[in-house]
């Protein structure tokens, strides 16, 4: 089983984008450490757990692993960026959580590919799946299997396909020729820093390290699906109409303008830009119905509907009065208290004052 058939039997799986890289220690590691230390993961305990550790090499969690396969499904759709709508009623959700689970896609395809490694080569071997939730650094190893660079906003670029793709990973005894790591091309540009709302791409203080790092706790993504308690007041107004992500930093990347756009039908949206009132409206059996299967689900009814109240106030559309009256009733406080917000924003909006 060579590395290029490889590759091959992972475009039949579905997957635009393979590579392998030697299961080892992961240099990168050290960053993420230095990451985690100056407090840039936020809440997200299972980043700065115990898991933190069994990043350092993947044979932490397959020890007969030689090799690691990396793929990478493309989900980027032909319809409109977010910086193209400019209607107040509209809430944007992110392009990746717009159809099914990304887990149980790639999960799927990398089952094919094992099962297709099996046939072909004739033996058995040891193999693990790794999609997102295992504890790996992912974009350092696609990076190392030649899948792309890691560009200023952290994302895994690919110079042909762009950055509009899930990453996977599949963990096998099998020693396989390592691919190449690509050049970094982002060069002098600074888009994507220029573009984010809150200034979330700071630099990273790393020496001999990567320039720029992500720090969680200003990200749009970060306050609208991992964070569970309120958002900062002061970073409100930058979220905007987000709802669930925020894909600005790609969208302004020059490698996106020619992105690769999937015809896999998992990952066609039911609805790209929904009305923020009709999101308001909707009970707790309506968001497990809506969005049980989809990525949305990770930010919970509550959090969901904070979300929607911080960018109806954001709005500052009067129409938005009445459904965050309603908002603000709510029995639980950290969506009452979020609406109660918006409504002073609005307000303050309306008679001309100084925005809260």
């Amino acid at each position: 089983m060579t590395a290029e058939r490889v590759r091959s039997l992972a475009a039949k799986a579905g997957f635009e984008l393979a590579g392998v890289t030697a299961a080892g220690p992961v240099p990168e590691h050290a960053y993420f450490l230095k990451w985690v230390e100056q407090g840039m993961a936020g809440e997200m305990k299972y980043l700065t757990d115990h898991r933190a550790a069994l990043r350092s090499d993947p044979r932490r969690l397959l020890p007969s692993a030689r090799s690691v396969i990396c793929v990478g499904k493309v989900y980027n759709g032909p319809q409109p960026y977010s910086t193209s709508y400019t209607s107040e009623e509209l809430a944007w959700i992110s392009r990746y959580a717009w159809g099914e689970d990304y887990h149980d896609v790639l999960r799927s395809g990398l089952e094919r590919l094992v099962e297709a490694m099996r046939r072909e080569s004739g033996r058995d071997f040891e193999w693990r799946i790794c999609v997102d939730t295992a504890p790996v650094l992912e974009r350092a190893l696609a990076r190392r299997a030649g899948l792309g660079w890691i560009g200023k906003n952290t994302c895994l670029i690919n110079q042909k396909a762009g950055s509009w793709f899930f990453l996977g990973e599949l963990l096998v005894s099998l020693d396989l020729e390592p691919d190449a790591p690509p050049p970094d091309r982002c060069g002098t540009c600074t888009r994507c820093i220029d573009a984010c709302p809150t200034s979330a791409i700071v630099p990273a203080e790393t020496p001999d390290g990567p320039a720029w790092a992500l720090d969680s706790r200003l990200c749009i993504s970060y306050l609208t699906i991992e964070l569970r308690s309120a958002i900062p007041a002061e970073l409100r107004d930058r979220v905007g109409n987000h709802v669930f992500g925020c894909d600005i930093c790609q969208e302004v990347c020059p490698w996106n303008r020619r992105a690769a756009i999937t015809s896999d039908p998992a990952f066609a949206p039911e609805t790209v830009a929904p009305p923020l009132a009709r999101l308001a409206a909707i009970s707790e059996e309506e968001f497990r119905r809506m969005f049980r299967r989809t990525p949305v689900w990770r930010a919970k009814y509550r959090g969901f509907l904070r979300n929607v109240a911080v960018a109806m106030g954001n709005s500052g559309d009067p129409a938005m009065l009445e459904p965050l009256r309603k908002l603000a009733a709510h029995n639980d406080e950290l969506v009452a208290a979020h609406a109660r917000w918006a409504i002073r924003r609005i307000q303050s909006r309306a008679a001309g004052q100084p925005l809260q």
